[in-house]
């Protein structure tokens, strides 16, 4: 079965850096894509960067692969070789605090599955 597993997080002061790793094993479709969410205390989940599996900038259908929040600061890439992805995250503010998570979209066919990480912690102090 597909397992995510992520590593990176920790805490640092603003205006440092961070890179995520997220780690896929098991049988990965062709084509997929990968991305990072985050959840800050008391809010929703969100969409921080996807990558789909052909390697393009942009998701088909989505306006920006960034979510704005962090354009310009955050770089998603992918070792296909390796099945991994990871967000590099620059210039971290404290408002980036979130437990990050990977998430994983297979497509085949008809069939679609979704795989999510255990979690993350990044925590940025002022």
């Amino acid at each position: 079965q597909v397992r995510l597993v992520e590593s990176g997080g920790g805490l640092v002061q603003a205006g440092g850096s961070l890179r995520l790793s997220c780690a896929a094993t098991g049988t990965i479709f062709s084509i997929n894509t990968m991305g990072w969410y985050r959840q800050a205390p008391g809010k929703q989940r969100e969409l921080v960067a996807t990558s789909s599996s052909g390697g393009s900038t942009t998701v088909t259908g989505a306006k920006s692969p960034y979510a704005d929040s962090v354009k310009g600061r955050f770089t998603i890439s992918r070792d296909n070789a390796k099945n991994t992805v990871y967000l590099q995250m620059n210039s971290l503010k404290p408002e980036d605090t979130a437990v990050y998570y990977c998430n994983l979209r297979t497509f085949y066919s008809t069939q679609i599955q979704e795989f999510w990480g255990q979690g993350t912690q990044v925590t940025v102090s002022s």
